[in-house]
């Protein structure tokens, strides 16, 4: 049995026919074309494409050093790519910053945990808040009229994703106190708070019990089709990519080897070879 097969029956698997026929009609809101992206003589990605339609669930998937959070870090603009071109918004995105992806509209989580470990959960989320806040330094150190009008607003807003990830016993905790699983809820709803119009997860089930799993596969899944946001997620574990996704992508050494929904994608013996490396055929 898979991780949502337990607890979901149908709300998050997308059925085959139906996914590619939405799929198909969607608006592109990410396009990624020919990206080949070297550290020294190592590629760690070959000329790798793919686009993400707005609105969907996009797993990229594949063993350790297939070269997935490159591709992460790549559309992030935490890397620069020797070659290709990123497509966002029907924008060629070029050289771009982190600071500016997350000015268009992309968050992203980490696979290791990059939070404020000293700080709260309800001022960790705030902090996902600083690139909507409008009012000047003078404004937000007297916090006076305009500017506590503002940051009220900011944490109701707050409050509503704490709410939706059901951490409102942890939002006075440190998060650096929290068990590990809470600490990637919350990293998660830092990235909400910024309302992105795509949502980078870097194996946001890494290191996860099974409870746990299916908790955070709940959540990415109420974040995708309660508030609409375009999710792109890593995962090392094929069965997870593949439950909540509509469409997967697959990596091996930093080359695509499959590309599609995810029945699509299992019938795709290669892509099965790289996580069960021994001859099917005796």
């Amino acid at each position: 049995m898979s991780v949502m097969e337990a607890g979901r029956p149908e709300t998050g698997m997308r059925g085959a026919a139906a996914t590619s026929a939405e799929t198909a009609a969607r608006e592109t809101l990410l396009s990624v074309e020919n990206i080949t992206l070297s550290f020294g003589g190592v590629h760690a990605i070959r000329n790798v494409s793919f686009d993400i339609a707005k609105g969907e669930i996009r797993a990229i998937i594949g063993p350790n050093g297939a070269g997935k959070t490159p591709m992460l870090n790549v559309i992030n603009g935490f890397y620069h790519p020797q070659q290709g071109t990123i497509t966002f918004q029907g924008k060629v995105r070029r050289r771009m910053r982190p600071y500016e992806a997350a000015r268009s509209g992309i968050a992203r989580t980490f696979q290791n945990v990059a939070l404020f470990r000293g700080m709260t959960t309800l001022d960790n989320i705030m902090s996902g808040r600083t690139l909507m806040m409008r009012r000047n330094f003078f404004w937000q150190v007297i916090r006076f009229g305009p500017a506590l009008a503002e940051e009220i607003a900011h944490r109701r807003r707050v409050e509503e994703i704490i709410d939706f990830l059901e951490i409102q016993h942890i939002r006075k905790v440190p998060v650096g106190k929290l068990p590990y699983g809470l600490q990637k809820r919350v990293e998660l709803g830092r990235a909400l708070a910024m309302e992105p119009r795509l949502l980078l997860l870097d194996e946001p089930m890494a290191g996860m019990n099974l409870e746990e799993k299916e908790d955070m596969s709940r959540f990415v899944l109420d974040v995708n089709q309660q508030f609409g946001t375009t999710i792109a997620l890593i995962e090392h574990a094929m069965g997870v990519g593949m439950d909540i996704s509509d469409r997967v992508v697959v990596l091996a050494y930093g080359t695509k080897i499959g590309n599609g929904t995810p029945p699509e994608v299992r019938a795709n013996q290669e892509g099965i070879d790289v996580y069960t490396p021994l001859p099917h055929a005796r």
